[in-house]
């Protein structure tokens, strides 16, 4: 079986690296925080005194970090991934990144070798506790088949988008959706509070008519509207990918103003001190900014 070193063990990487050592993979791992890496060591994985060692130890380098700037200081320099991986290595980037970075990297790890492979993360982080996440993996046909398993110890949902960067540019893609709706969600039920409408049957109507989307049918219910805005994805996690989306659509000439009015919302969110919660919660920020009461559904609600 191959060597698995796992770099990133926050609130998304650390339930991801434990499925992957209940799956029996072989893992040493590395994170500054050593409270998620004792956890890591208590499940069956070994710890790692520095990202050089665990690039010496490892077959596929596996990272989950917060930006660009992180990934690319792991991966590069002489204390880093490619200066210290056997030839033949793998580097497999599952953060959300500048796709111009992951083209960057990939192209510097062919110069020592190695190959690399970029695997965003669908979905959110209690997905990722259940082994339920959704992987768009931008690879070779072999570096695909060589972390296959890896994304199905770690998820549900596989995808093969095309050759290494394409799975970064897909989760953009993925996420301006995800994002915009939540904004969009947020402005529709501030209204519908305004107008003194039952929320329980605005989101009826919602829910059985073409204005149904995911975010409303699978996320608002369970975190905002429940009264649960502790973080699964943070509206500054969301504002970071909108920033990345926006400057992504510049460098190939693709007019958003959506996405740019939208980031301008998670922006003024973050300077109000909401940054840390959950994405969902920009219903409760945009009601807070027009003093409209908070949206809330009866406990144990479901649509009729």
């Amino acid at each position: 079986m191959q060597k698995i070193g796992f770099i990133g063990l926050g609130r998304m990487g650390r339930p991801m690296a434990t499925n992957m050592v209940k799956k029996g993979f072989d893992l040493v791992v590395l994170d500054i925080n050593q409270e998620a890496v004792a956890a890591l060591v208590a499940a069956g994985a070994r710890a790692a005194a520095s990202v050089a060692d665990v690039a010496r130890q490892s077959d596929i380098i596996v990272t989950m970090l917060p930006s660009s700037v992180e990934v690319e200081q792991v991966s590069q320099g002489s204390d880093g991934i490619f200066a210290n991986a056997p030839k033949g290595a793998l580097l497999m980037d599952m953060s959300t990144i500048d796709p111009l970075a992951t083209d960057r990297l990939a192209e510097a790890a062919l110069k020592h070798g190695l190959t690399m492979v970029d695997a965003p993360v669908g979905r959110l982080a209690e997905h990722a506790d259940r082994a339920e996440s959704l992987f768009m993996v931008g690879a070779s046909d072999a570096d695909f088949a060589r972390v296959k398993p890896l994304c199905e110890a770690m998820g549900n949902a596989i995808y093969h988008c095309g050759p290494v960067g394409s799975g970064g540019r897909t989760k953009l893609v993925n996420n301006y959706v995800a994002i915009t709706l939540t904004q969009v969600n947020a402005e529709a039920l501030a209204l519908s509070q305004r107008f003194g409408l039952k929320l329980t049957k605005t989101m009826e109507v919602l829910l059985g008519t073409s204005a149904n989307n995911g975010q409303l049918r699978m996320n608002l219910p369970n975190k905002v509207l429940a009264g649960d805005v502790t973080p699964g994805f943070t509206v500054d996690l969301a504002h970071k990918d909108l920033s990345l989306v926006v400057s992504a659509a510049h460098a190939v000439k693709v007019p958003m103003p959506v996405a740019a009015a939208v980031h301008e919302s998670f922006s003024l969110a973050r300077a109000a001190g909401h940054g840390g919660i959950d994405f969902s919660g920009m219903t409760d920020v945009l009601c807070g900014v027009a003093n409209i009461e908070k949206p809330r559904l009866p406990k144990g609600w479901k649509p009729a």
